[in-house]
């Protein structure tokens, strides 16, 4: 069986799933192929885990909410001239179990295993809990 690895990462300013979904859908945030994309200063050392199924979970106003497929990592350079990782991503947002998170600062690894779980496909169409509920049902562990 081959490993993977994924990502995590703060989805700062962003304030529910359909915000980080309207921000994907602008032409900043999107690869030269329309594909969205999150432009970071570091590229991971275990790129070929991370491009081997992982995906990037988001962490939006301190709960883990969702989570985004790896495609690929795109050199980005910048106006600075500046060489960053572009961290492509599927436009699908899969909803997770609410997850409780400590801030941190950029991104960081996450093993599967302790990865939050998918929501049921019956539960992914619900609408989405206001963060401030989904962190008190998640500090509760109901999720």
């Amino acid at each position: 069986m081959t490993k993977f690895i994924h990502l995590i990462k703060l989805s700062v300013g962003t304030e529910d799933v359909a915000d980080l979904a309207a921000w994907h859908a602008t032409k900043r945030a999107q690869s030269d192929d329309g594909l969205p994309r999150h432009v970071t200063r570091m590229w991971p050392k275990r790129e070929a885990e991370v491009l081997n199924g992982g995906s990037i979970y988001w962490v939006i106003k301190g709960v883990i909410v969702c989570r985004q497929r790896v495609l690929r990592l795109d050199e980005y350079l910048g106006g600075d001239g500046i060489s960053r990782c572009a961290i492509v991503l599927d436009h699908d947002l899969i909803r997770v179990e609410p997850t409780l998170k400590r801030p941190f600062q950029g991104w960081r690894y996450l093993d599967p295993a302790d990865a939050p779980r998918d929501l049921a496909k019956a539960r992914a169409g619900e609408d989405a809990l206001p963060p401030s509920l989904s962190a008190a049902l998640a500090e509760l562990g109901v999720r």
